[in-house]
């Protein structure tokens, strides 16, 4: 899928790999960009930057989800591709206060269906449409030091497989970001995690991945090419990859708790 003169929504706009896909998407020529973040004063920063549009949303509400595609849908056109972008990290193992798992959930899970709840029937309607969903790195091999995050970006893999499967006759394409450590907000200070030992990314690195994903509508996207070598190290011998990610737990576990 080419980009240019489509209209395109990211949520998590305000900062970190969404600002940077809406730069890289504004770049390519696309028609809009809706800019979407919770915190209003940086939506509206990134949608000045690239000459698009803000909304202000909680993506862990489905109504207030629903409500911003339907008004996109109106008030400037069909949307080709939804960036469900938005995600949080919570330290800690299973004593996480049921209320972070639950927040957690729904924002790194929940917000994927909910949009993608709402758009699959739209986007098939018209002969299809683009869903790119960021996981991470931790969907594929777990996360160090934060149970919630683990679990829930394994969810968020899930799912993009599942709709990629069941909806890809409907014209719906769907591509998966699983980036290792990325320069974000949500890595300040966590510099040395182990996420970080084949390097902190830069956003713009990760958006000139997925550009080009999108352009040859690759469903796994993997910045840091280090994770598919260790994809096949996890599935050629399970209890050998759970030594030694037992090994970096001793190092690296109690960093997040």
């Amino acid at each position: 899928m080419e980009i240019k003169g489509k209209i395109c929504v990211v949520t998590g706009a305000a900062s970190g790999i969404g600002r940077a896909l809406c730069h890289a998407f504004a770049a390519e020529g696309a028609a809009h960009v809706v800019c979407v973040d919770m915190n209003a004063e940086g939506a509206a920063q990134t949608a000045q930057d690239v000459g698009g549009h803000a909304y202000t949303v909680d993506v862990s509400d489905e109504g207030q989800i629903a409500d911003m595609i339907d008004t996109v849908e109106r008030d400037i056109g069909p949307i080709d591709l939804f960036f469900s972008n938005a995600g949080i990290a919570v330290g800690g193992g299973m004593e996480t206060p049921n209320a972070e798992w639950q927040r957690t959930w729904e924002i790194n899970v929940m917000a994927h269906i909910w949009a993608s709840r709402k758009l699959v029937p739209l986007m098939a309607s018209r002969g299809g449409g683009y869903l790119l969903n960021t996981a991470s790195a931790a969907g594929l091999l777990n996360q160090i030091g934060s149970a919630s995050y683990g679990v829930t970006k394994h969810a968020a893999v899930g799912l993009a497989e599942w709709i990629a499967m069941t909806h890809g006759d409907d014209g719906i394409k769907v591509s998966v970001l699983c980036p290792q450590a990325v320069r974000t907000e949500m890595t300040r200070g966590h510099e040395d995690h182990v996420a970080a030992l084949n390097g902190m990314m830069e956003p713009e690195a990760v958006a000139f991945c997925c550009v080009d994903a999108i352009r040859e509508e690759t469903f796994l996207i993997l910045p840091h090419e280090e994770v598919r070598e260790y994809m096949k190290n996890k599935t050629d011998n399970y209890d050998r990859w759970i030594g030694g990610m037992r090994k970096l737990n001793r190092k690296f576990g109690a960093l997040d708790t």
